[in-house]
Order: C-alpha cells, then structure tokens, then sequence
C-alpha cells in the first residue's frame, strides 16, 4: 500500500451501475475485469451484485447471490483480498462462506440489521456507510441546514454514524473490524458532498477508520460542467477523482474506492514521495 492508503477497486456484475453498467456483468467478464484491477495494484477488490445509482431497482435476492459469488471464489482463489458489497445478510453470508473478509453495507445494517450478525458471528471487517434510504427515495431525504446549522450535512452525518456504531456495537462487533463510510452521493446533493469532505476531520473523530468513495460520482461532474451547464460524462471524470484522492490522502483515510486503481496508485506513489512517507 502507499502511504498506507487501501486501494479498493470497483468490481460491479451489474446491468445499471452509473460508472460502467453492463460492461462487467457475467462472471467471466467480472472476473478479468477484477484481474485486471488486482493487477494494477488493488489491495482490496469490492465486489458487488446491486447498484445504488439513482432509482435503480433492487434485484431479488438469488440474482445477487447468483452475480457476486461465483465472481468472489475466483478472485479469492486467485489471491485477491475481496469485499462483497451488499446491504443483505444472505448475500454477505454466501459472500463470507465463498471467501470475502470483508462486508462493505452502504446501509450500515439500516437496510438489514441481520447483517450485523452475520458480520460478529464471522469476525469480518464490516464497512458502515451512512445512508438514509433505498436509491428510489434518498434524494428526497437529502435534506440538511446550511453549514454551520444545527443540523448541516456534517453534523447529521456524523450523529446519524454514531448511532449506526452504538447498533453495530450492541450486535456484537468490535470496534477494531469497523470502518465507517461518509456516503457520498447517497441522499446528499452536490454540495452537501462538498461540505462533508470539508468537515471530514469531524467524521474521523468518531475514532474509526473512513473509506471514501467518490470515483466518478455526480457532483465532479457537476464541478466540471461545460459552459452551459452540461456536467462532465461519467468517462471524463478521472482526472478530478485522483486530486480527490490527493487530498484524502492528506487527510489520513483508511482506503479509498475507486474504478481506476492504476490512476489511484500512480497518484499515491507521487504523494508518498513528495509527502516523505
């Protein structure tokens, strides 16, 4: 790792994720694909059967399950430190018994409580991002005061977190196996996200570990629109992602979650020379 920052790679077998829907969705196209990234240096591969974009539709639970296991026992039987992505218990029980050490759950067991279970019974790491509700309502619930309110995006987040923390507690987890996620993107717009990295340091104060994930998201291409208003396409965000990832390493994150793990990597590489780590 770089200046100890995880490099998580994105493995999507879905048809409608909003960075590369469709491209990744049978096991074998999954499977090169996640190659490839552990080839470009991931230290971890997330791999995930259900997309969250914007009123995406949930798939039953056998077509998660059917997407994301097959995929997790060949990258774990190639090596790879994986992590399933999923807000059900069956699924991150079937991904944990294939071989995953990790549950990222963007609902932080809101969605699903008995993943918590299924996590304290297995001892995995388990990722708790702060969310509010499935992807055809959270914009709706993307509502917070102005910065500096008594309610701003940061403090919710960071209260909303806290509680999601005492739940994980009381299941049974350690707090040596939790990282938490700020959610960026999920029932925040543009610029609540902007406002949350700003105050990211009170987020860190909770004490754990914080895994980012802001590849390719809307409010960079938002930041990047053409003159007359049209945000940057999904593919032409890059760029702006690996100065996010600069910064983020600057601010001591656990890991970060990114599509473009070869472009991650190189920009750590120049933070840690320059930085002295």
């Amino acid at each position: 790792m770089d200046g100890s920052v995880v490099v998580m790679g994105v493995v999507n077998v879905t048809p409608d994720s909003f960075s590369d829907g469709g491209r990744w969705a049978d096991t074998d196209a999954a499977v090169a694909h996640g190659r490839r990234l552990l080839a470009d240096g991931a230290d971890v591969l997330d791999v995930g059967g259900e997309s969250t974009r914007p009123g995406a539709t949930r798939p039953l639970v056998s077509e998660e399950l059917d997407r994301v296991v097959p995929v997790i026992e060949a990258l774990v039987a190639d090596g790879a430190r994986v992590s399933v992505d999923t807000m059900r218990s069956e699924v991150a029980a079937a991904a944990l018994a294939a071989g995953a050490t990790i549950v990222n759950d963007v609902s932080g067991g809101l969605a699903d409580p008995g993943v918590l279970d299924v996590v304290a019974g297995a001892g995995a790491t388990y990722v708790a991002m702060h969310w509010r509700a499935h992807s055809d309502r959270m914009a709706d619930l993307a509502t917070y005061d102005a910065p500096g309110g008594p309610d701003d995006v940061v403090t919710a987040v960071r209260r909303e977190l806290a509680e999601r923390v005492e739940a994980i507690r009381a299941a049974g987890v350690p707090d040596e196996q939790v990282v938490l996620d700020p959610g960026l993107g999920f029932a925040k717009r543009g610029e609540h996200n902007w406002q949350l990295l700003d105050g990211l340091d009170r987020i860190a104060d909770l004490g754990f570990p914080l895994l980012v994930g802001a590849s390719r998201k809307s409010f960079l291409g938002t930041l990047l629109a053409d003159a007359d208003g049209t945000p940057r396409p999904v593919g032409e965000r890059e760029v702006a992602g690996h100065a996010l990832t600069m910064v983020l390493a600057q601010r001591g994150v656990w890991g970060v979650r990114v599509h473009d793990v070869r472009g991650t990597r190189d920009v750590l590489r120049v933070w840690r020379r320059t930085s002295g780590r």
